[in-house]
């Protein structure tokens, strides 16, 4: 194994891991609607189809390089199949997060428990999100490195890494309520984001997650303060 192997493992890695902190703060507000018994196991099987989902779509690399062909045209903006899903996945996370915040500022109290939802249905919208964030996650990857393998070891490094620390950002964000609402503002931010790039326009996501980690570190200052 070359270091020019080993660093771009490193980097897809890191990357992926990044990427996948959106999955894991929707799968984490999703699950809280949940029994608390079910939760675990809930959050352990959306990260697992995860992994299930990008694995496949590895698979079918020649597949997924298709989806960057032109379906059709709106005004001037051509549209591949990869901006499609990368537009209704928006628009589903658009919806999503303002019903949850409405659900948690206006009909109830936010310390009040949150009402068990069905699990299928739960699952369901894990099923939906993850593969929207699998597609762009594997199209990344593939623009990154050359060596399918590659992009194997680091699929399962990343989610692997995700369901050990999963558990603990779950219960980081339930347990303060300012932090899910910043959480779901984060995701209408994501939102916003995956419907521009959708539409031709690219927001750098730099400039997303250094946004997301200083409102982050703000809203952490409140918290010991408050403490």
């Amino acid at each position: 194994m070359t270091t020019e192997v080993i660093v771009s493992l490193v980097t897809l890695i890191v990357l992926e891991i990044v990427l996948g902190i959106d999955n894991i703060i929707f799968i984490s507000i999703l699950t809280d609607k949940l029994p608390k018994e079910n939760r675990k196991k809930a959050r352990t099987l959306g990260l697992s189809l995860a992994l299930i989902s990008r694995l496949v779509l590895l698979a079918g690399i020649s597949w997924i390089m298709k989806l960057d062909q032109t379906l059709f045209t709106i005004s001037g903006n051509e549209i591949s199949g990869k901006d499609l899903i990368l537009i209704l996945g928006g628009l589903f996370l658009l919806y999503k997060s303002n019903k949850e915040i409405f659900e948690n500022t206006e009909e109830h109290d936010i310390h009040t428990p949150n009402v068990a939802k069905s699990f299928r249905k739960i699952i369901g919208q894990i099923i939906l999100l993850d593969l929207v964030f699998s597609v762009d996650s594997i199209i990344t990857a593939v623009g990154l490195v050359d060596e399918l393998w590659v992009m194997y070891v680091a699929v399962i490094v990343s989610i692997s890494i995700m369901l050990s620390v999963s558990g603990a950002i779950s219960n980081f964000i339930n347990e303060h309520p300012s932090l899910k609402i910043l959480a779901l503002c984060f995701l209408i931010m994501v939102g916003i984001a995956l419907m521009a790039e959708g539409l031709g326009f690219h927001i750098p996501k730099g400039y997303i997650y250094f946004s997301m980690a200083f409102s982050f570190f703000v809203n952490i200052i409140q918290i010991r303060k408050k403490a």
